[in-house]
């Protein structure tokens, strides 16, 4: 999937974006595939709705000694989807303008917020063909050589999102009292 990459220019708020509509139900009798991607669909809703309502400063604003910030996560987020669901099974990635192993938990000057949503969606996309399109038992390699299964790399990336979703509940409230996963919901 080539796609093309975030453009440098003017910085879009994390608001011009379309609120995300959240996933509120896991099925409580589904099949495990489709409860283990509905239940990560929830966390990457929740991800998206903690940029909401945030300006460029706010998303980008440092604020841990390791450099962790809001959208830098998102981007982050966005490249182990591809990574864990796409090359993992030998399926097409758009190519990265940055570092995976290096970058990717910042966002550069000339990355606007817009541009880093639009690859978290696209990244989204890509991995959702490669849950629907592939067996829970099937096994690709990862990217350090250990063969995994589609199940192993769903709950791993639950993990990661759910993880990630949790260190953006702290960073939004620091920066402005938001909490809760999604209006209304705490």
């Amino acid at each position: 999937m080539s796609s093309p990459q975030p453009q440098p220019g003017p910085v879009a708020p994390a608001s011009s974006a379309p609120a995300p509509t959240p996933a509120l139900h896991v099925p409580y009798t589904g099949g495990e595939k489709e409860s283990l991607h509905a239940s990560l669909d929830l966390h990457r809703d929740a991800v998206l709705w903690k940029l909401e309502g945030l300006d460029d400063e706010q998303v980008r604003r440092v604020m841990t000694p390791s450099g962790t910030n809001l959208l830098g996560l998102v981007k982050h987020l966005a490249a182990v989807e591809y990574g864990w669901f796409c090359s993992t099974f030998g399926r097409e990635t758009e190519p990265f303008w940055f570092d995976p192993a290096t970058e990717d938990m910042a966002a550069s000057p000339d990355e606007t917020t817009a541009g880093i949503v639009a690859f978290y969606a696209r990244a989204r996309a890509a991995a959702d063909a490669a849950i629907r399109e592939t067996d829970l038992e099937t096994t690709g390699t990862a990217w350090d050589g250990r063969v995994v299964s589609m199940r192993w790399v769903l709950i791993h990336m639950l993990e990661d999102t759910v993880r990630h979703a949790g260190h953006m509940d702290i960073l939004r409230e620091l920066i402005d009292g938001g909490v809760g996963r999604f209006p209304g919901m705490e």
